[in-house]
This record gives C-alpha cells, sequence and structure tokens, in this order.
C-alpha cells in the first residue's frame, strides 16, 4: 500500500509539471522543485535533528537504496520525493534543508529543497513531543532560501524563479493519527475543519512568498495500516480512521477549489490516494506493478486551473 501511496504522489506531481510548467518544456530543464510535509516525503531531515524521537538512518531503512544504506528516509529505498523528483529530469529529491545548511551550501538551494520531517503535521501540536520541523516552521525555512536567492539573484529573477517552481505537500495523516492517540474529545467536523483551516494558512503563506504551482496529496485510508489494524479486533482496517481520510480529502477538494478562484494564477493538481489505494486493496488480485501505474492516472483527481 505504501508503494501505491508513492505512484499517486508521483502521478499527481508529474500531471501538473506537465500542464504548468511551459518553461520545463521550451529548455528541457527541470524545474525547481521544494518539498514540504512529513515522513512519506522526509529525506533526511530528522536525521540532523539531535532531540527527535523519529529517526530512519538505521537498518533496515534504505536496504534497497543504492550501496543498501539508511539515508534518513522512512523507506527501503527512494521515497515519494524521489520518484517525482526523477519524473521531473533530477537524479533523485532535493537534499534536506538542514543538511544543506549545515554543509554550506546555501547555493545548492536554489535548485530545490526538501524540508519535509517525519511526524511532521499541519497543526503544530502534531508531533511536537517528537522534537520534529511542523509545517509552520518548514515554511519559514523556504522563506529563509526565498531571502537568499533574492541577495545573489534580485528581487525580480527571484520571484519569476519561485513562479515557476513546484510545491509538492504530503502531509495530515499524523493529525488524524495523534487526534485518535489522544483520545480527542473534539467534534470531528470540527476538528477536520481546524486541519484546512492549517491547510490553507500555510498555502497562502507560500502563496503570498510568491508559490504558484501546487502539487497535493491526500490522506491515504490510513486505518488500513498495520499500526492501526491492531486497533480492530478482527485484524481488518481501522475503519473510523479512513472515515476521516475520506472527510480530510473531500473538505481539502473544496479548500484547493475554492483556493485557486480566489489566490490568482494559482494552479493545483490534487491526488485521491485513498480511493486508488482502496481500489488496490479491495482488488489486490487485479492489480500488478504496471497496472497500478496506469491507475494512478486513472484514478487521480487532477484539476489545473
Amino acid at each position: 500500500m505504501y508503494r501505491v501511496f508513492f505512484y499517486a504522489l508521483v502521478g499527481t506531481i508529474f500531471v501538473i509539471s506537465k500542464c504548468c510548467d511551459a518553461t520545463m518544456e521550451s529548455n528541457n530543464t527541470a524545474p525547481v522543485l521544494f518539498i514540504f510535509g512529513d515522513s512519506t516525503a522526509d529525506v533526511g531531515t530528522n536525521s540532523f535533528l539531535p532531540k527527535t524521537k523519529i529517526i530512519a538512518n538505521v537498518p533496515f531503512n534504505g536496504i534497497d537504496f543504492p550501496n543498501s544504506r539508511a539515508t534518513g528516509r522512512f523507506s527501503n529505498g527512494f521515497n515519494s520525493a524521489d520518484f517525482l523528483a526523477k519524473l521531473m529530469g533530477h537524479k533523485r529529491s532535493p537534499q534536506p534543508y538542514l543538511f544543506l545548511l549545515k554543509a554550506g551550501l546555501r547555493k545548492k538551494m536554489f535548485r530545490g529543497v526538501n524540508f519535509a520531517s517525519g511526524g511532521a503535521g499541519l497543526l503544530d501540536v502534531t508531533g511536537k513531543d517528537l522534537k520534529i520541523v511542523p509545517m509552520s516552521k518548514q515554511v519559514k525555512q523556504f522563506k529563509t532560501v526565498l531571502s537568499n536567492l533574492m541577495v545573489v539573484k534580485g528581487r525580480h529573477e527571484a520571484k519569476k524563479i519561485i513562479r515557476k517552481s513546484v510545491f509538492a505537500i504530503s502531509v495530515g495523516s499524523n493529525d488524524i493519527f495523534g487526534y485518535f492517540k489522544n483520545q480527542s474529545t473534539v467534534d470531528p467536523t470540527v476538528f477536520i475543519e481546524s486541519l484546512m483551516v492549517a491547510y490553507q494558512c500555510h498555502i497562502e503563506s507560500l502563496y503570498h512568498l510568491g508559490a504558484r504551482k501546487f502539487g497535493i496529496i491526500g490522506i491515504p485510508p490510513i486505518g488500513c495500516c498495520p499500526s492501526q489494524r491492531i486497533h480492530n479486533t478482527t485484524g481488518g482496517c481501522f475503519e473510523i480512521e479512513n472515515t476521516f481520510a475520506r472527510a480530510f480529502h473531500s473538505s481539502l477538494d473544496a479548500l484547493l477549489n475554492k483556493l485557486s478562484c480566489e489566490l490568482k494564477g494559482m494552479k493545483y493538481s490534487h491526488g485521491n490516494s485513498y480511493e486508488m489505494t482502496m481500489n488496490v486493496i479491495n482488488h489486490a488480485q487485479q492489480f500488478s506493478e504496471y497496472f497500478a501505474i496506469l491507475m494512478v492516472f486513472i484514478l487521480i483527481f487532477v484539476k489545473v486551473v
């Protein structure tokens, strides 16, 4: 299921990059890519957080990565950020912001940066005790990159680069996990709305910093993750979490449509990873790996304004 989720993200961003980036087609150069989110896109951020409890630079993570080494990815090999970067013409995902900062490679940030942090959520409270980088701080880190870009390239050129860049976001599952872990008594509708308020804030912040092209991936059926199935005595999916995931997708779909009407020049692609993944789970015998890739392009709901 995790691999299918990766394909959903890859397909989503691939479509938006082809539909929206005329510059990429005209000069055959890979677009600058900025990645935000959680462990589905983290390529090593948490390895540079000495106080975090969530790390992946240990075996057997990376067992299928070149040279079979753990790289800080929460994966056996390449993850979603790497796959989408490859489809856009990059060798793999841009390096983590904290790595580039520590290595003094600030100019390399202008070709793309990965800000994603395992355990992060839309809300600052999500993962707070884990000492990770929440979405709000990821956006602030991007603002620092933009400031440096303006100093080097000039304000006009920097804005031009950012306007043509692709902003990929994969986040939200950890907020719902936290809701159930903490046995929250907040009304589900109110909770989902609070996530949408936070999502809107992050998108608008990036927009006002110059972002125009967004690749958004929704939440898959997180109740079917092995760690959540244990809450179901039958061993099946934890359906209440899947209900939240569906509500999240519907609300996010409405929010993105609304924002695209309000924010001039905003273009987005929204991937319905829930529907696609459930099709694979419910009809596994019908899906080979190649057919699963094809389904990405059939089932992902793409709206480019």
